[in-house]
């Protein structure tokens, strides 16, 4: 239990950093991904689109 844990928490600070990037796509900016500042920082978590790729992902192995 505790792997996928760290699992999840890999991939959320993976996909954290590659954001910036991938809002040029338009990921990261769909409804249900939380977008917050503090104390002069923007941070997001993205839940939305971590599901997203993550379906994306899913389907692509299945059929491959």
């Amino acid at each position: 239990m505790i792997r996928w844990v760290f699992v999840i928490f890999i991939g959320l600070v993976v996909f954290a950093n590659l954001l910036p990037w991938l809002q040029k796509l338009g990921i990261g900016k769909l409804p249900g991904d939380l977008r917050f500042r503090l104390f002069g920082s923007i941070y997001t978590i993205p839940f939305a689109s971590t599901i997203l790729l993550s379906l994306g992902i899913l389907l692509l192995a299945k059929f491959l």
